[in-house]
């Protein structure tokens, strides 16, 4: 996953999941077709379904993401994952950066 990766939070903040995308990725070792790879603590701009308010979310409270493939230490994150963050748990809806990656170990 990449930067304008679309994600929700379930439940978010005011209760109904929130969505969002990610919007910064914190490691610049791995690519994808040129575009970051996120990896847990990679942050994402959510929306207060409720109140419209925006907000900043971490992925992962530590931990989450790939089992078996890290990146600087932390789990890269894959379409599909869904992590806790924040109050919630944080599902990966895509588009991935790049359809050519796969990796199939375990959360």
């Amino acid at each position: 996953m990449t930067i304008g990766c679309n994600v929700v939070l379930t439940p978010g903040v005011a209760g109904p999941p929130d969505s969002g995308v990610i919007t910064t990725i914190v490691q610049v070792i791995a690519t994808a077709g040129g575009m970051p790879l996120a990896a847990v603590g990679s942050l994402c701009q959510m929306v207060n379904s409720v109140s419209g308010a925006p907000y900043v979310l971490p992925i992962g409270n530590g931990a989450g993401g790939s089992g078996s493939v890290k990146i600087s230490g932390q789990g890269l994150v894959r379409m599909g994952d869904q992590i806790p963050s924040g109050p919630g748990t944080l599902a990966i809806l895509g588009p991935p950066a790049a359809t050519f990656i796969t990796d199939t170990g375990s959360p």
